[in-house]
């Protein structure tokens, strides 16, 4: 499972990398069942006023999430995920020994609604001592197409900048890179099918679409960091007790 040099040039000049079959079936429907269960749970008691952070806007006909955050620190299933010795290896071979997960999401971007993720950089929400220092393995716990919401990338971008990111008045944790700079900005569809891991790195432009579809399009990103880099000044609070040492 390991990246050879050509997969590693790629993502170093791309910004990003698709590895297929990562994880068989019966691992992503144990994950897929236990988020189902604490999804349920965690709406029920879900306040008034988190609500627009966490429910899904897109979706008119019922109530769904959105995403979860931090499933490395509530479920055992997603941590065993992350301890995958065929995952870990390729995060170290992108930035170094010695890795932890510092912040996780569950994203579900349910059928028929849910709702796009305009682009964005990770390391313009984490704000690391070490650009270098952060990948994210986006873990497809289904296909992910062009119908139901598969991730865009804007190739090369990890070699730029960390761009100033604004958000909507009335949501301010949807920050996203000004549509100004998008306009200039060509972006690739990724799709990645069950099991499989696409990689990026912390500068990648990405987004992802809306779901169309009649299909699920759940995901789990675990966002690495190796062993010196931490969230220096991040745009949002991440809360570093819950970082978990990996490798």
């Amino acid at each position: 499972m390991a990246l050879n040099i050509a997969d590693l040039a790629h993502y170093r000049h791309a910004g990003h990398i698709t590895v297929s079959g990562v994880f068989d079936a019966a691992q992503t429907s144990a994950v897929v069942a236990d988020i189902e269960k604490w999804g349920e749970e965690f709406l029920a008691d879900l306040p008034t006023a988190e609500r627009v952070w966490y429910v899904d806007g897109g979706v008119k006909a019922r109530t769904v999430l959105r995403k979860l955050d931090n499933p490395h620190h509530h479920r055992e299933s997603v941590r065993q995920l992350a301890s995958t010795p065929s995952l870990v290896e390729i995060v170290e071979s992108l930035v170094g020994a010695g890795v932890s997960v510092f912040f996780s999401q569950i994203f579900f971007k349910p059928p028929e609604g849910g709702g796009p993720k305009p682009a964005h950089q990770d390391n313009f929400y984490f704000g690391p001592n070490d650009l270098e220092g952060v990948v994210t393995a986006w873990i497809a716990l289904d296909d992910a197409t062009l119908e139901n919401g598969c991730l865009y990338f804007g190739e090369g971008t990890n070699r730029g900048p960390v761009y100033a990111h604004e958000a909507p008045a009335d949501e301010p944790y949807n920050l996203q890179l000004p549509p100004a700079l998008m306009a200039r900005q060509p972006m690739l569809p990724a799709p990645v099918m069950r099991g499989g891991v696409s990689f990026h790195h912390g500068n990648t432009f990405h987004q992802s679409g809306p779901n169309l579809s009649t299909h699920w399009r759940r995901a789990c990103a675990l966002h690495y960091v190796n062993s010196h880099t931490l969230f220096e000044h991040p745009a949002l609070p991440y809360d570093e007790r819950l970082k978990l040492r990996i490798s």
